[in-house]
């Protein structure tokens, strides 16, 4: 898989982007891990996006909760929530994006190899399902590792039948938010004005943040940029360590969600000039997964 790079007119805050004014499509939206730390409030971004029609919440407990509750924001979307496997099939049905941040968070000391052997189960079963009721759905992994858990969709989706390469994307716009982020503060520019790209995987040194490529130029030292770097590879684990055990990257990464899905309405709607990068499947190297 290889990581699209952005040429993008998305790469703005996700409050802050031009909406259009007339109407467009109706559009239902899947979260599906909707009551997890990243599901929470990526529901809540998803239901303030006015591109949204149906919001449908998924998980094995606790939706009907955050349903009732994100269902009182006064926007466009009307929402629903689903509990447990017997109820899957229904939010799937009819979707255009789903949005899977479901599995178990990253704790200190827990490798990516730790991650995998819990979650891979888990977005083998979604994906499943995903083939079934909705196989035409753009889907959105951020289940770590992404580095992992795309390539196992995808063969869900090819032993099924369904499987599109354009179809399914590695969520890694964390990568790219922080790159932004943290080369702004450094370079004492606008962080609203910074784009850089970000290709590689999305995990560790394999994330490589293309700082000589950043706009506007902040023309940084070697070592600025050796930093900006590592900082961008080891961003999850700097979260990990400043929660204390209590808690991985899910409130950016629920930002970072939103922006992906976002760019998947808009390119549906015909919006031209949406890029953003993700893990997806590349012909560019030998590698069947990059970014």
């Amino acid at each position: 898989m290889f990581r699209s790079v952005a040429r993008s007119a998305a790469g703005k805050h996700l409050l802050r982007r031009g909406y259009a004014t007339e109407s467009v499509p109706d559009r239902k939206v899947a979260v599906l891990g909707a009551a997890g730390g990243i599901g929470q409030p990526l529901a809540l971004l998803m239901k303030l996006n006015p591109l949204v029609s149906r919001l449908a919440l998924y998980d094995i407990a606790n939706t009907p909760g955050v349903a009732a509750d994100v269902s009182h924001v006064n926007t466009r979307s009307e929402v629903s929530g689903y509990v447990g496997e017997e109820q899957l099939g229904q939010a799937l049905e009819g979707c255009d994006v789903v949005i899977i941040p479901a599995g178990v968070p990253r704790k200190p000391g827990m490798t990516r190899d730790d991650l995998f052997n819990i979650n891979a189960g888990i977005v083998k079963g979604l994906c499943a399902a995903i083939a079934k009721y909705c196989p035409n759905a753009l889907v959105n992994m951020i289940s770590n590792p992404v580095n992992s858990t795309v390539p196992i969709a995808a063969e869900v989706f090819k032993k099924a039948g369904t499987y599109d390469e354009k179809k399914l994307f590695g969520v890694t716009t964390l990568d790219v938010v922080r790159a932004k982020t943290f080369y702004a503060g450094k370079a004492k520019v606008n962080v609203a004005d910074v784009n850089v790209p970000v290709v590689g995987g999305h995990a560790g040194i394999t994330i490589l943040p293309l700082f000589s490529q950043a706009i506007p130029r902040g023309n940084l030292a070697e070592d600025d940029i050796k930093a900006l770097t590592k900082r961008t590879q080891d961003g999850g684990t700097e979260v990990v360590e400043a929660k204390a055990g209590k808690g991985s990257a899910t409130l950016s990464m629920a930002y970072a969600g939103a922006i992906f899905a976002d760019a998947c309405l808009k390119g549906l709607n015909g919006v031209p000039d949406v890029v953003e990068c993700s893990f997806v499947q590349s012909t560019v190297t030998e590698l069947l997964l990059l970014r």
